[in-house]
């Protein structure tokens, strides 16, 4: 049966017929609000991000009202970041581990004043003073000097994610490629009776040029190199399926896909490959680039809300992402 008794274009004839047909939707529930706590900050202060515009570091109390707003406007679930005082940042990333670090006193802060999913990015690249993932050894024989030394690393993640859990997270979210990672927290916090904590497993993170924003909002460029040897290469696709059944092996709750944009097809991939809740990380770069076209008036803010729906489309179950105000604040979504 062909044109004309075949007319596609019945199904888009008014608004009323769009939404009743529609195959993808973006709720509210779908995002995770990243959000910034910095240690040097006063009580109720905020700090503009220039590199994400729009965007904010916050101190304690002023994170936490903010939060409390989104979770007022519909938001369920928040990431939080720490910017630590830069005195504080040594070769291990100590700021990340202790009792009263940025990340555990805004855990518990807002554990106390909301009812949000509160998860936790477990990694030690802003704490350390040279700006990496993980510990450092010199090498001369290795790039830029040095190496990233995977297994000793794993000893001080789980300990940011044991502080984590005990702060109050209900989820902590690794995010640094180590190998064996998972299975070290997992272990970790079974053993301390944290089995209830879920892991959200950052599991194919690209080594991507669209963290740069990111990387200025809470400082944590490394000092020299990259982080090659352990991020993903952009141009790999099957390796992002085996990391992800290895973290799959080892204990993940979620699987994390970081970027979203430009790796939409990983997306897609490891949907139809697993069955764990996927979540994509729509990063800052994506979010500045989009932003930042909609103030030159080079794009419209609908941009936001297709963006978004593709990342959706492609298999994510839920969505972090810097949007999230501007969509609750506005009420674009159910």
């Amino acid at each position: 049966m062909y044109f004309p008794t075949m007319r596609m274009r019945r199904l888009r004839k008014d608004s009323r017929i769009r939404e009743i047909v529609r195959e993808t939707k973006v709720y509210k529930k779908d995002l995770i609000y990243p959000i910034f706590f910095k240690d040097s900050l006063n009580k109720g202060e905020k700090e503009e991000i220039p590199s994400m515009p729009g965007e904010y570091r916050y101190s304690l109390e002023a994170g936490v009202e903010f939060a409390k707003k989104l979770e007022s406007q519909g938001l369920k679930s928040i990431i939080v970041f720490g910017v630590p005082n830069i005195e504080q940042k040594d070769e291990i990333g100590t700021p990340a581990y202790t009792k009263d670090g940025i990340v555990q006193k805004a855990i518990r802060l807002l554990k106390k004043q909301t009812n949000l999913v509160i998860i936790s990015d477990v990694c030690l690249c802003q704490y350390t003073s040279h700006g990496h993932c993980g510990i450092i050894r010199k090498n001369d024989c290795a790039d830029f000097g040095y190496e990233i030394l995977n297994d000793e690393t794993l000893t001080y993640l789980s300990k940011v994610a044991l502080s984590h859990a005990e702060a109050g997270a209900d989820i902590v979210a690794p995010s640094d490629m180590m190998d064996g990672r998972i299975e070290a927290i997992r272990n970790t916090l079974d053993e301390n009776g944290y089995e209830n904590v879920m892991i959200m497993a950052y599991s194919a993170k690209y080594a991507s040029a669209f963290y740069e924003p990111f990387r200025k909002a809470v400082d944590s460029s490394p000092l020299t190199g990259d982080r090659k040897t352990y991020q993903m290469d952009p141009a790999n696709a099957t390796e992002a399926i085996r990391e992800c059944e290895l973290d799959v092996l080892e204990g993940a709750d979620f699987l994390i896909i970081k970027p979203a944009l430009p790796y939409l097809d990983i997306i897609k991939t490891i949907k139809e490959e697993f069955n764990l809740p996927l979540v994509s990380y729509n990063v800052s770069g994506e979010y500045s680039m989009i932003i930042t076209a909609i103030e030159k008036g080079f794009l419209k803010e609908n941009a936001i809300i297709e963006s978004l729906t593709s990342i959706k489309r492609a298999g994510s179950n839920l969505i972090i992402t810097h949007f999230a105000p501007y969509l609750l604040e506005n009420n674009l979504l159910d």
